[in-house]
């Protein structure tokens, strides 16, 4: 018979790993040996990217901020073989897109930082949604391609590009931290985006938000990973309690709330019931796009273009005007008495236009100045 831990000793552990905390702080913490916390943190890791396959679907979420944040399995990326690379050793990037306002992390990749990766990131991110977003990024060379791929030239796509100084500062903490002087750069890849409004600061600080509560993504510590599948099922761990469970200050609800996935706030007990019970699930499927509510009826095209229009299609027929009442019968005026009656004109047949003439008028002399005596 199978050793299965309690369930008190479960959350114990549940509660450690989603607070950041190491296996080995995990098992100093309740007493439970460090193979076994591995073991059920692969099995609830794992459950957990099922949990939000179930419910992170048919998403009508349509402003998008996308960034990735970096971490390492094993090793640092410069010590990496050939073969240890092709083992998903070495850097491990975690590609994350998060949905504004509500700050939902509507999808996440895990793996290297190129061509494949992002695609893969953008492919599960177009098919949980149902409208048709505005996405922001960084100045990736790979994301252009990706999402003109899955969305189409008509998505509305901008990047923002920071630009660090080369100076900066020369302090104890250089290594670790750029320069605070960036030059922005903003620019339009496709469709007509809001450009003077396009950031990445909220998915920038998410970056933070998955170091404190994820802590194997955290710098110069021994908490790192060592297998890249346990690495997935950490972030996936990570992100899940996020989305169900953290309250954000700004909002007040978690973040799955403001996104309209669930109508409650999910504490450890009932998260840990949905993990150890949830079946496998793949990613959805690609649903079609409906168009997103923009900001206003018209917005300005980049490079002075002229403006770009909102116009409903499929509007209801008008209904039917309202019929014209016939106009009043004319009131017949009498003559009256003064004015003569005009005189009787017979009938002389076909008029001969040729022979006829105007009657000529008697002259009248006009005087300007009056008369010289006056």
């Amino acid at each position: 018979m199978a050793n299965v831990l309690p369930r008190e000793r479960q959350l114990a552990v549940l509660a450690a790993l989603v607070d950041g905390n190491s296996e080995r702080a995990a098992e100093r913490m309740t007493g439970v040996e460090r193979k076994t916390i591995r073991r059920f943190a692969l099995r609830v890791g794992v459950a957990a990217q099922s949990l939000h396959n179930t419910m992170a679907r048919d998403l009508s979420l349509s402003l998008i901020e996308s960034d990735e944040v970096w971490s390492f399995v094993k090793k640092k990326q410069s010590r990496v073989t050939p073969a240890e690379h092709a083992a998903g050793l070495g850097e491990a990037y975690t590609f994350t897109a998060l949905a504004m306002p509500s700050r939902y992390v509507v999808t996440w990749h895990v793996g290297k930082r190129d061509e494949t990766s992002a695609d893969a990131f953008i492919k599960d991110l177009r098919s949980r949604l149902v409208v048709m977003p505005s996405i922001t990024s960084d100045g990736f060379a790979a994301y252009p391609g990706a999402i003109g791929a899955s969305f189409g030239p008509g998505v509305d796509y901008g990047q923002v590009i920071k630009q660090f100084s080369r100076g900066g500062q020369r302090d104890d903490d250089h290594r670790y931290e750029p320069p605070r002087n960036p030059f922005l750069t903003r620019r339009v890849v496709f469709g007509a985006p809001n450009i003077d409004a396009a950031t990445t600061a909220h998915v920038e600080r998410n970056n933070a938000t998955l170091r404190h509560h994820i802590g194997r993504m955290r710098r110069l510590v021994l908490a790192f990973s060592k297998d890249p599948e346990h690495h997935r099922a950490a972030v996936s761990l990570g992100l899940t309690h996020y989305n169900l469970c953290l309250i954000v200050k700004t909002t007040r609800v978690t973040p799955a709330m403001a996104a309209g996935v669930t109508n409650h706030i999910w504490e450890l007990p009932e998260l840990l019931d949905a993990l150890l019970s949830v079946p496998e699930t793949p990613a959805p499927s690609a649903k079609p796009l409906a168009p997103r509510t923009p900001e206003g009826t018209a917005r300005e095209l980049p490079g002075g273009r002229g403006f770009l229009r909102v116009v409903q299609g499929g509007a209801a027929p008008s209904p039917p005007a309202a019929p014209v009442p016939p106009p009043p019968a004319p009131v017949p005026i009498a003559a009256t008495p003064s004015a003569p009656a005009p005189d009787p004109v017979e009938p002389t047949g076909q008029l001969d236009l040729l022979s006829w003439r105007p009657k000529p008028r008697k002259p009248v002399q006009l005087s300007l100045f009056g008369e010289w005596g006056e």
